[in-house]
């Protein structure tokens, strides 16, 4: 049975860590979102995924909306993140993910949903390739 949780291990609060993404992460898009994701050189947390999310201030300037967004974007994560376990486990290597909103407007929950399931999706596909 899946844990549908997001424990104060799974957060990615690490500046170095954070600026480490911006630097060498990989990253792709998938419409409102951007996964930047890296390899982490030493593990932080039991969890095999550190996540962070990030909306800007500058396409959003109104905190109500970038906190509603960041809430949004927390909540698939939490629902969906239990697939990207299952096929990470074994792994040594923990990951630090990176989720940037980049749409223009607040759009709806279930479009924000939808686009988490679907790069949780992608980056399994590309993480098995190599």
């Amino acid at each position: 049975m899946p844990q549908y949780t997001f424990d104060r291990g799974e957060r990615l609060k690490s500046r170095k860590v954070i600026g480490q993404l911006f630097k060498d992460g990989k990253s792709f898009a998938q419409y409102p979102l951007r996964l930047v994701y890296l390899p982490v050189p030493e593990r932080r947390s039991t969890f095999p995924v550190q996540f962070t999310v990030s909306v800007p201030k500058k396409k959003f300037p109104s905190a109500v909306h970038r906190n509603r967004i960041r809430r949004q974007v927390r909540e698939a994560w939490r629902l969906h993140k239990h697939r990207l376990y299952r096929s990470l486990k074994g792994e040594e290597q923990q990951l630090a993910f990176l989720v940037l909103y980049v749409a223009t407007e607040p759009l709806p929950y279930a479009e924000i949903e939808k686009a988490m399931k679907q790069m949780i999706w992608r980056f399994e596909k590309k993480w098995k390739k190599g």
